[in-house]
C-alpha cells in the first residue's frame, strides 16, 4: 500500500495544479511542532516569488481547495504562509485496517520493491584459529539487520563471512603444532597414506597456539621464517599442511557458527580467502593485457586516482615484488568470484570506517578493470567504534580485547539476576526459562544498543544503560510487547477472540497519536533499507512504544463497557504489537512471552 506521507502529498499537489501553481512545491512533510498540527507542508512561501503573490494568500487558496477533503479534518493557512495539517479520523482508521490485511504475512502494508535486487553483504571477517571478540560486534549486526530489511522488501540477500583463512597466521599455527607434536603424519614428507578424520587440537588448543605462535615469530626471526616457510608451502600443495589447514577450519567454524548463532547473525556463504585463490592469475593476466596493470618499484600496481580528487589515492597494489598476493588482490579475487557466481547488482562491506581508503582503491580497480559491471553498485557501509565508558575502545579490565562470548554471557548473567530479584509470589519462573528470557532481553540490549546509534558514529557501550527497562533500551522495547501480549492474554482468557477485530476512529490524542505511528511503518523500513540506516528502525519503534504505553496509561482497555470500543482498541493493541514484533524481527532479536 503507498505510503501516508506519499498520499497526502499526492493530495497536496492535486490542489496546487487545480490552482496552476507548479505541484513541486507541494512537498508535505511531518509537523515539527506536534502541538499544533501532525503534518505541514511549507511550499506556498517558496513559491510566492514565481506566483507573484504573498505566501498567506497562496496558503489560504489552498486550504480553501482542500476544504472538504476526506484526508483532513483539519488545513489552516498560518501566517506567514505555512499549512498546518491535521489527518482525517476515519481515513487514518481506514488506513490502519489496510495494514492489518498483511497481518498474515507480517508485512503490514509494506510492499515488496518493484525490481528486486540480487545484493551481496561482506559483514564478518573473522580470521580461523582466532575467537570472535567485541570488534566483530558491529559488522556483524549491522550487516544482519541490513540483511534482513532486504529480504523483507523481496531483495535476494546473499551473506558472505568472507574468512581469514589463507595468511601467515595459517604458517604460524602449522609451525607451532610441528613444534609440539612432531610425530603427527601431516609432518611426514613420506607419509602416504589417509590422515586422520579428527583434528589433532580442539578449539581451546588452537586458540592458545596461534597468540603464542604469534608472540614467537616477534621475538625470533628464525621462526618467524619458519612460519612464512610453512604458509608458502601450504598455498603450493604440501599435501599434510593441506590436511592440517582442512582441520584448522573445521574446527574454528564450527565454534565461529555456534557463537554467531548466539547473536542470531547466520551466513548464506562461508567462503574464505582461500577461495578466491584460483581467480588470481586469471584477474592478473587480464590486468596486464588490459593495460591496467604496470610495474611501479617491483611491484604491480593499478593507478586509481581520478582528477575531481581532491586528497591523494594511492595505487592499488596487485602484487609485491616478489609476486605475492596481499588483501587488495584476494579481495578483488573475491569480486571475480561473487560476479561470476551471483551476478550482482550490488556488493555492501560492513566494514570500520577506518578502511574507507582502502576499499576506494579496491572499487575503483574492480571498476576500471572491468571486473564488476558498470551498472554494479560497490557501497561501503563504514562503521564507527564501540567505545567504553572512558572513550577508548572497549576492552576487558585487564585492558586486553573482550571475547564477544564474555561479553554476552556478562549481560545475560546480569538480566537473570534482575529477573529472579524482581519475581513475587504470583510469578514464578523457572531457572531454564528465566536463563532463556535473559539471553532473548540480553541479545535485544546489546543489538539495540548499537543500532540505534547511526553506524558511521563512535558510541559508549554502556551496560548499564543499554540493560534498563526504562529509556531507549532494548529491554524497554521488549517490555513493551511483552506488556501488549499480557493484555491480549487477559482478554482472550475472559473468553474473547481476537480474530476479526477491527481498529476504529480514535477516541482521543493518544490513541490518534499510536494510530498515526503505526501509519509510518512502512516508510520507515523503505527508508531505512535504501540508506542502509537500522538507526532509523530503532527509532521508530521507540517512538512506537512511548506512544502505546502513553495510550496504555490513560486508557481503560480491559475495564472499557463498551463492548465495540474494546474491541477496536484490542484490535490496535494487536495492530502495534505485531508491527512492533516485526520491527525487532528485521533489527535481529524477538521478545519472550513475559518478563
Amino acid at each position: 500500500m503507498k505510503k501516508l506521507l506519499d498520499q497526502i502529498t499526492q493530495t497536496m499537489e492535486g490542489a496546487f495544479e487545480r490552482l496552476g501553481f507548479d505541484k513541486s512545491y507541494a512537498r508535505v512533510t511531518v509537523s515539527n511542532r506536534p502541538d499544533l498540527c501532525e503534518f505541514q507542508c511549507n511550499g506556498a512561501m517558496a513559491l510566492a516569488k514565481q506566483a507573484k503573490k504573498a505566501p498567506i494568500d497562496i496558503a489560504e487558496q489552498i486550504a480553501s481547495a482542500l476544504a472538504g477533503n476526506e484526508l483532513f479534518e483539519e488545513v489552516q493557512a498560518v501566517k506567514p504562509g505555512f499549512l498546518n495539517l491535521k489527518l482525517a479520523k476515519t481515513y487514518l482508521a481506514d488506513y490502519l485496517r489496510e495494514m492489518e490485511k498483511g497481518a498474515s504475512n507480517k508485512h503490514y502494508g509494506c510492499e515488496r520493491v518493484a525490481k528486486p535486487q540480487t545484493i551481496m553483504i561482506d559483514y564478518g571477517g573473522p580470521n580461523v584459529a582466532k575467537p570472535l571478540h567485541v570488534g566483530h560486534l558491529r559488522s556483524a549486526i549491522i550487516g544482519e539487520s541490513i540483511k534482513r530489511m532486504g529480504i523483507f522488501l523481496g531483495n535476494t540477500m546473499i551473506g558472505d563471512v568472507h574468512l581469514g583463512d589463507w595468511g601467515l597466521q595459517m604458517g604460524l599455527i602449522i609451525t607451532e603444532l610441528r613444534e609440539r607434536k612432531p610425530d603427527l603424519p601431516y609432518f611426514n614428507n613420506a607419509f602416504a597414506g589417509e590422515y586422520p578424520k579428527e583434528a589433532p587440537f580442539t578449539i581451546a588448543e588452537l586458540e592458545e597456539i596461534y597468540p603464542t605462535a604469534s608472540q614467537k615469530s616477534k621475538e625470533d626471526e628464525n621462526y618467524k621464517e619458519r612460519a612464512m616457510q610453512a604458509t608458502y608451502e601450504l598455498q603450493n600443495g604440501n599435501r599434510g599442511y593441506h590436511a592440517l589447514w582442512q582441520h584448522i577450519i573445521k574446527v574454528s567454524v564450527t565454534d565461529l557458527k555456534k557463537n554467531y548463532k548466539r547473536l542470531n547473525v547466520s551466513f548464506e556463504l562461508w567462503k574464505g580467502e582461500s577461495d578466491a585463490q584460483p581467480y588470481i592469475p586469471e584477474m592478473v593476466r587480464r590486468m596486464k593485457d588490459g593495460g591496467y596493470a604496470y610495474i611501479s618499484e617491483g611491484a604491480l600496481v593499478v593507478d586509481v586516482k581520478e582528477e575531481t580528487d581532491t586528497k591523494e589515492i594511492p595505487p592499488c597494489m596487485i602484487l609485491k615484488s616478489d609476486g605475492a598476493s596481499l588483501y587488495n588482490t584476494t579481495d578483488l579475487a573475491t569480486i571475480v568470484q561473487r560476479m561470476i557466481s551471483y551476478n550482482p547488482n550490488e556488493i555492501i562491506y560492513v566494514v570500520d570506517k577506518r578502511q574507507e581508503l582502502y576499499f576506494t582503491q579496491v572499487f575503483r580497480c574492480a571498476k576500471k578493470t572491468g571486473i564488476v559491471n558498470d551498472d554494479t553498485k560497490l557501497y561501503f557501509l563504514g562503521f564507527g567504534t564501540m567505545n567504553g565508558k572512558d572513550g577508548k575502545p572497549f576492552k576487558t579490565r585487564e585492558g586486553g580485547v573482550m571475547r564477544l562470548e564474555t561479553l554476552l554471557t556478562g549481560i545475560e548473567d546480569k538480566m537473570y539476576e534482575k529477573i529472579m530479584a524482581n519475581q513475587n509470589e504470583n510469578q514464578t519462573m523457572s531457572e531454564e526459562e528465566a536463563r532463556e528470557i535473559a539471553a532473548q532481553i540480553a541479545l535485544s540490549a546489546v543489538k539495540y544498543g548499537d543500532l540505534s546509534n547511526q553506524a558511521s558514529k563512535d558510541y559508549i557501550f554502556d551496560v548499564d544503560r543499554f540493560t534498563s527497562f526504562e529509556g531507549n533500551t532494548g529491554p524497554y522495547i521488549l517490555y513493551t510487547i511483552v506488556r501488549i501480549k499480557s493484555i491480549l492474554n487477559k482478554y482472550v482468557q475472559a473468553g474473547h477472540s481476537t480474530e476479526g477485530l477491527c481498529v476504529g476512529e480514535a477516541h482521543s490524542d493518544s490513541e490518534k497519536a499510536l494510530q498515526l505511528e503505526l501509519a509510518k511503518f512502512n516508510g520507515v523500513i523503505e527508508s531505512a533499507f535504501v540508506e542502509l540506516a537500522p538507526h532509523r528502525v530503532c527509532a521508530y519503534i521507540y517512538d512506537l512504544a512511548n506512544a502505546l504505553n502513553h495510550f496504555y496509561h490513560e486508557t481503560k482497555i480491559l475495564a472499557e463497557p463498551d463492548e465495540a470500543l474494546q474491541q477496536a482498541y484490542i484490535a490496535l493493541l494487536d495492530l502495534t504489537r505485531g508491527v512492533l514484533e516485526t520491527c525487532i524481527d528485521v533489527l535481529g532479536f524477538s521478545a519472550p512471552n513475559r518478563m
